[in-house]
């Protein structure tokens, strides 16, 4: 599913699923704060944001009728969600936890709807009147989204060393690691640590190791797998064979 244009800038992708209990849900190291609406009846659903995932996890299949994700883009959802995303890592929290009774009424609408289409775009309707509230509100010289811009995408796509980084954009190590802390969620190394995983998941099958573990900064393929168990739970090799680590048990 494809977000409307105006939203791009806040949201990454959205996703539609019909999960399968036969099949067990793995949730990837994740940088993005997710919106998730879950319809678990007929006119029954609720509404959660997810906050980035510092390591994988791996829960038994749940059936849904339906499961609607919208990610949004590292850095956007202090504005949208409205707390300090550090307070969301690795967390599900209710979205009536932080919107109140905007969220209970949102929540409702959205029950009330029978196809998918119309779902997404109550939540995009929702997302925009925020975002664009948050634009009304903000300066727009504010140079903290020019800083945290810059960086997210120099560690998205470089290994450019984190007190370099903080050098050349003229901001001190402390300042930037607190800019994450609070507008992503995940210090600085950590985003880094994830991007490069996340990475090694996209080429895996269609590279060498090896080559996979240099294009991406590792210092050597043992480097990469270790750094890949510590946040997947199982090797490069093992994952892409499907030996996952055991589930746990989901709270929700």
């Amino acid at each position: 599913m494809i977000p409307t244009p105006a939203l791009r800038p806040w949201i990454a992708d959205v996703t539609l699923m019909r999960p399968d209990s036969a099949l067990p849900l793995v949730h990837l190291p994740d940088a993005s704060t997710t919106l998730v609406y879950r319809r678990t009846g007929t006119h029954d659903g609720d509404l959660i944001a997810v906050g980035p995932r510092s390591q994988a996890a791996y829960f038994p299949g749940k059936e849904l009728p339906l499961c609607i994700r919208a990610r949004m883009r590292p850095g956007t959802a202090r504005q949208l969600l409205g707390v300090p995303v550090n307070e969301l890592r690795d967390q599900s929290v209710p979205l009536t936890d932080l919107w109140g009774e905007r969220a209970t009424r949102l929540q409702d609408r959205l029950n009330e709807l029978t196809s998918p289409d119309p779902i997404l775009r109550g939540i995009e309707n929702a997302l925009l009147e925020t975002a664009e509230n948050a634009e009304n509100v903000k300066n727009a010289a504010d140079s903290r989204d020019l800083v945290l811009g810059q960086a997210l995408e120099a560690l998205s796509t470089t290994t450019e060393h984190f007190a370099a980084l903080a050098r050349r954009l003229w901001v001190s190590e402390r300042h930037l690691r607190d800019l994450f802390t609070d507008r992503v969620g995940l210090s600085p190394k950590h985003f880094a640590r994830i991007q490069r995983v996340r990475t090694v998941l996209d080429r895996a099958g269609s590279t060498k190791w090896a080559q996979i573990a240099s294009d991406t900064g590792y210092y050597d393929q043992s480097h990469m797998t270790a750094d890949f168990h510590t946040l997947m739970g199982v090797s490069p090799a093992a994952f892409r064979a499907g030996r996952l680590p055991a589930e746990q048990p989901c709270a929700a």
